[in-house]
């Protein structure tokens, strides 16, 4: 008992003296200074909240100081919201500064659009009045934007759309919806979707030329059985899917939303000129729909900064030309479970640091695995064809290629005029046929290990320079087939290994 009574006693004394101010104040005499003048927060949605941000405010005096007034210009009804000093709010009094101190102001916003007169929505925190007055400008701009989300029944439960089956016979569903008829996207604002946005069997889903989508964490597009997805971009105008959050810093950071699914069974696909940044999963493609037409034809496309797969194509048809990907968690392109895959002109990097990354840039295999009766199974599909023409393969680590072969099922590729990154210092791959680069069934004009002199790694610029070792090494009739590069420029034979013809960069 005697030692609880002590240890309230010493509670109650932090307590009382924690309260206590020990040291007088004088009032501010208008010479705060601040860590910003302008706090700029960035762009917002109508009616999504903006990250936080902060202001240090110094008191550089030798005396405390009192302010005797810090409150938003607009008063009560601005939509700035302030944190002074741990105290929530929009109106402060008789806010206290220690000599040769500070404090920290946090400022957030959430606007809606339609009660805004300029889309450049501006504010000020004032501090003190009269001759002592300084302030500090906040501006905000907000966008306007289509709002896509799934609706919720009586009783709040959301909306959901069934994805599979688990391994107990139970539905998978995710938070989601179907449009209902043929769709098409504009440019005229741009589109912020919640949860999955589905199109349904038979239908589809135009994105015209400029136009901007956005995901909500979680969320994405799926595209059904015998529905569609066309993207419409042009050289000049491209479509971008990135995340709902614009603040600079989000600007690449990945894992920010799901994937674009197009599901087994989907059919006549077609990216063009588009920007896919910040993804789990860029481009998920499952299920040949024909072994001699593309499921997907995909030109002119950069994706970034995806968590797991830049494109992970799973016993499926693509047709790529001019893509990029780099910075991706496992590989930028994935070619699973048999399939067939044609590339010519595309730069296939990985130069993802965010974590220790175990798959090379690009992997090509023909198998999956799945567990029964605690025994692992192994299962072959058809690698009908893995054609890579022109293509540059690179990274950060020492091994960017995978050809992993399983017996039982057709494996055919073809590598022609590519530039592939494969340092083997521990021989770990030597004596494995499909790693046999002078093997001329396989492999012709490869060029192991070259510089490819790529502008900015970092920055996702992989334009290549003049001493890069792709410089006129293409093979010619695959540049015919793809006579310009990404940017338009018109390729000049010999061409240019890659999806850009090289420039001289400016130091």
């Amino acid at each position: 008992m005697r030692y609880y009574l002590t240890l309230l006693l010493v509670t109650s004394l932090i307590v009382l003296s924690s309260c206590r101010k020990d040291f007088s104040t004088v009032l501010s005499s208008g010479k705060l200074t601040f860590s910003k003048d302008t706090v700029y927060l960035d762009t917002v949605f109508t009616n999504i909240g903006s990250s936080t941000y902060n202001l240090k405010v110094y008191n550089n005096s030798t005396k405390a100081i009192s302010i005797p007034s810090v409150k938003l210009e607009n008063g009560e009804n601005s939509f700035y919201r302030l944190n002074v000093d741990g105290v929530p709010g929009k109106i402060f009094e008789d806010i206290e500064i220690l000599a040769k101190d500070s404090i920290y102001i946090f400022i957030e916003t959430t606007i809606d659009y339609n009660q805004v007169t300029n889309p450049i929505y501006t504010d000020a925190i004032v501090f003190d009045s009269g001759d002592f007055m300084q302030d500090v400008k906040l501006v905000t701009l907000v966008k306007d934007a289509y709002f896509l989300y799934p609706s919720k029944d009586t009783n709040g439960l959301i909306e959901t759309i069934k994805i599979g089956i688990d391994n107990k016979g139970e539905e998978i569903k995710v938070n989601g919806f179907y449009v209902n008829d043929n769709t098409t996207f504009t440019n005229e604002k741009p589109y912020v979707i919640y949860g999955y946005l589905a199109v349904p069997s038979t239908k589809t889903l135009i994105i015209e030329a400029g136009a901007n989508i956005h995901f909500h964490a979680n969320s994405g597009i799926i595209i059904d059985k015998n529905a569609t997805l066309i993207v419409d971009g042009t050289l000049n105008n491209n479509v971008l899917f990135e995340g709902d959050r614009l603040e600079p810093q989000f600007s690449n950071v990945p894992g920010q939303w799901g994937t674009i699914w197009l599901r087994a069974g989907s059919k006549n696909h077609s990216i063009n000129n588009a920007i896919i940044k910040n993804a789990s999963i860029g481009i998920l493609m499952d299920s040949i729909g024909s072994n001699t037409a593309p499921t997907l034809t995909i030109k002119n496309t950069q994706i970034y900064n995806s968590s797991n797969y830049g494109i992970l194509g799973r016993e499926t048809n693509i047709e790529g030309q001019n893509i990029v990907i780099n910075n991706s968690g496992q590989s930028s392109l994935a070619c699973t479970i048999g399939g067939t895959y044609n590339f010519i002109h595309s730069t296939f990097v990985n130069f993802w640091n965010n974590n220790l990354r175990q798959n090379p840039s690009v992997l090509i295999n023909n198998y999956f695995t799945y567990s029964e009766n605690n025994t692992q199974v192994v299962e072959t599909r058809d690698l009908i064809s893995a054609n890579f023409t022109n293509c540059i393969i690179d990274g950060n680590n020492n091994i960017e290629l995978a050809v992993d072969k399983v017996e039982g099922s057709l494996f055919n590729y073809s590598f022609k005029s590519n530039l592939i990154k494969f340092n083997d210092f521990n021989n770990r791959y030597s004596g494995i046929p499909e790693y046999n680069f002078e093997d001329a069934s396989h492999y012709t004009g490869t060029i192991l290990n070259g510089n490819s002199d790529f502008k900015s790694p970092s920055t996702n610029k992989f334009i290549i320079g003049e001493n890069s070792a792709a410089n006129q090494k293409s093979d010619s009739q695959g540049t015919l087939l793809v006579p310009n590069d990404i940017l338009g420029v018109l390729r000049v034979f010999p061409a240019d290994i890659g999806a850009y013809q090289h420039i001289i960069f400016n130091n």
